[in-house]
């Protein structure tokens, strides 16, 4: 198949659900064979990441319960960009918001899908260094616990199956090289 073409053609469009997250779209589509379908696709805003070394170089993980899973999970703050927001706005607003977080810098690292097969979800990933924790300022359904520790203990965490969100391990891994080369 040629890659420069796109196999699959929308014939029309709605909007199936909606909520103030994200919404469901319904796409009429058609196949290359001319067979007519529907692709729900998943929309939501996209979001960041970020991994917070303090000032002494240790590592800030939360403890964030998750009501989905009903379940205490370990993560790292991270959060919707907002309209209007550059990722890197929204990425220390979120640093602020879930673990009281000022960096003195805030590092680019990569932006990647998180849901190719059902949804339009970006995840854009930070390292911020040098930060110095103040009080947290937690929303209503938010109940984060905040855990700074040695790096050590944060990769043992990320990779012995104690934290299982993919999104957050991905970034705690990929901010490695820079932290350790620093």
């Amino acid at each position: 198949m040629d890659e420069t073409q796109h196999p699959i053609q929308q014939t029309s469009t709605k909007i199936a659900w909606h909520s103030q997250w994200f919404q469901v779209r319904e796409d009429g589509v058609k196949l290359p064979d001319g067979t007519d379908g529907i692709y729900n696709v998943l929309e939501m805003r996209d979001s960041v990441f970020i991994v917070p070394v303090l000032t002494d170089g240790r590592i800030v993980l939360i403890r964030n319960y998750r009501y989905t899973l009903g379940e205490w999970v370990w993560e790292l703050p991270a959060g919707g960009i907002e309209a209007g927001q550059t990722p890197e706005e929204a990425a220390r607003d979120e640093l602020l918001q879930e673990v009281g977080g000022v960096a003195e810098n805030m590092r680019f690292l990569l932006k990647a899908n998180t849901m190719n097969g059902i949804g339009n979800h970006h995840a854009n990933f930070y390292l911020a260094t040098n930060v110095e924790l103040q009080q947290p300022e937690h929303e209503q359904m938010e109940f984060i616990h905040v855990h700074p520790m040695l790096a050590n203990e944060a990769y043992t965490i990320a990779i012995n199956g104690q934290m299982n969100d993919a999104i957050s391990i991905t970034a705690l891994l990929l901010a490695r090289q820079h932290i350790e080369g620093a």
